[in-house]
Parts: C-alpha cells; structure tokens; sequence
C-alpha cells in the first residue's frame, strides 16, 4: 500500500486546492474555495488532502459534526475529487488512507454524497466500488429528472399545449443579472406556501455567487406584460444544466408560462449541452415522491438518474487490507 498522506485543508492551499479541482475528471465548480466558503460560518470545514509525498493525488470537500464528517453538507454533491490518470487502485489505497486518517482522530463515521455521473468529465465511479467494498449504508437516494440532451427527445401532449399556450399569451423570456425579483415575487412566497420552507441561498447570497462565477450562474426569468410569472435559477457546468431552483406563479403556469421557459432554455440556450438537470421530486430523505412534480419534468423527456448518499463506519479501512491481488 502505497503511504499517502491526509490533512486537513487550510486557508494557505487555497490557491493548489483550486488548482487541483479545475485539472479533476469529476468536479464541478462548486468544490471551488470561493464556492464552498461563501457559507463557511454555518459548517466547520473538515476538507482533506491527500498527498503522494508532496503530490496533490485527491481532495474531499467535507465538514464535521461532532464525531462524523461529511462531503460536504452545503454542497448538492460531494465526495473524493481526483485526476483522470488516477487508477481503480489508487482510489480504494487513497479511500483506505481517508478511513485511517479519520478514526486515528476519533472520527467514527463519513457521509458521502456522491457526485452524479452526469457531471463526470469522463468515468469516474472509482469511489463507488471502494464505498462497496468498504461495506458502506446506502442511506438516501435521490431521482434526478434528467434529459440526455445528445439524443432526440420528444415533448408530450401536454407539454407541447403548454409551450403553444405560452406563445399565445406571449411571454417573455429573459436572462437577467438580478436574483430579488425571482427570490421576492416567486420563489419565497412559493416556497412557503407549499413546503413552508425557504430557499437555501438568500437572495443576496446568490447574487454574490452570480459575481464570483458568472459564467456558471444564471437566472432566467418568464415575464408578462413586464411582471414576472416564473423563473429558475441554473448552476451550469462543462457538461450539464442544473435547475437549481424552479418556481412559477400557479395561475399563470396553467396558461403555459414554466413550460415555455423550460422549452427555451433546453432546445436554445443549454440544447449544445450533454445533460439538462431539472433536479429532485423527492421529499423525506429520498423516500417521498411528488408524483406531479416528477410527471411534469417527465414530460419533457426527463428519465431518471439516481444520487446516492452513503454512511461508512472508519474503522472499515481494514476491510480493504486484502482487497488488491
């Protein structure tokens, strides 16, 4: 076994850390400092290095509460971040390496969200066979409503009546460089009527990450008569659009308003992209469905990918002693 070396991040690696993430197969930007940091009060970050003497091999985004470590709770997806050279080997000895190192510091268990295969550069589900070998819990599964955007998707009945109905009433789209609008008039009052909840990102927190990554977040609004009647806020990357947040005004989704924008945004502004990412339907940890949540994405030609979340108890880096021949 190789002897790799696992520390914990500090403010000094900020520039190597951000280094290493752009040269990885299977991050995106939001395993960025800047991205990560900008809710650094609300989680104490336990992020790893891992060394091959003085060698960036990989990084874990992660956090600690109390006893257990996690990847990382204020990201949508997390877990080990390595290079496309990086071999099946070397991940389980790096994996083992990460175990060790947490149960040497009293760290019983790591939560792991796993990063979906749709935001992979190339193939990169290493960590899912040492996860398995680790005898890691499934504990939580999410279903993301995908559309494969390299192949020919057919809209339904309904959704093709709700574009037309869209153009009749001719709504406006537009990307737009201010999040209040969309956070005040439409995603707030939503959010809380039905789920009686709040966004994760204020709207100020977002716009600040609109400033640190332009390129990657953006928001794109329907308008009526110059009134907003529905938006969604998307994080893009190299390979995907994620629908980060969706939310229309109900009176005015029924003459066709969510599914003109989304019709747009997926034959027009991400149609050269491989995957577009409506996001989850579920509630309760994965295990409820919003059945009409799901159907309506469906209907656009979404199929389902699956986003695993895993627990595995540390002191499990000895199961993989005997695992290469």
């Amino acid at each position: 076994m190789k002897n790799y070396v696992v520390r914990p991040y500090q403010n000094s690696d900020y520039e190597n850390w951000n280094a290493f993430v752009s040269q990885a197969k299977n991050a995106t930007f939001l395993f960025y400092r800047d991205f990560m940091d900008y809710h650094k009060d609300r989680f104490s970050d336990y992020s790893l290095i891992v060394l091959d003497k003085e060698k960036w091999i990989a990084v874990l985004p992660a956090n600690r509460v109390d006893n257990a470590v996690f990847s990382h709770k204020g990201l949508t997806y997390g877990g080990l971040v390595y290079q496309e050279k990086t071999k099946l080997a070397s991940v389980i000895e790096i994996f083992k390496s990460i175990l060790f190192f947490l149960n040497t510091n009293e760290i019983e268990k790591l939560q792991l969200k796993l990063v979906p295969f749709i935001y992979h550069q190339k193939p990169a589900e290493e960590l899912d066979y040492a996860l398995f070998l680790a005898k890691a819990q499934l504990i939580r599964r999410d279903s993301l409503a995908v559309i494969d955007l390299s192949k020919k998707n057919v809209l339904s009945k309904l959704r093709k009546r709700g574009v037309q109905k869209g153009n009749s009433h001719h709504f406006i789209i537009k990307e737009v460089d201010e999040f209040e609008n969309f956070w005040n008039e439409i995603l707030i009052p939503n959010l809380a009527k039905k789920h009686q909840a709040k966004p994760v990102h204020s709207s100020n927190e977002i716009a600040k990450l609109k400033v640190l990554f332009p390129e990657n977040i953006r928001q794109f609004n329907a308008y009526e008569n110059g009134i907003i009647v529905a938006g969604t806020t998307i994080f893009e990357s190299e390979k995907a659009a994620h629908c980060q947040y969706i939310s229309g005004d109900e009176d005015k989704n029924e003459l066709g308003g969510l599914d003109l924008l989304f019709y747009h945004l997926i034959t027009k502004v991400f149609g050269k992209k491989v995957f577009f990412d409506f996001g989850i339907s579920n509630e309760n940890q994965g295990r409820k469905l919003n059945q009409g949540l799901s159907y309506w994405k469906e209907s656009f030609g979404a199929g389902t990918v699956v986003h695993d979340f895993y627990e595995v108890e540390t002191i499990n880096y000895r199961l993989l002693d005997t695992v290469l021949i």
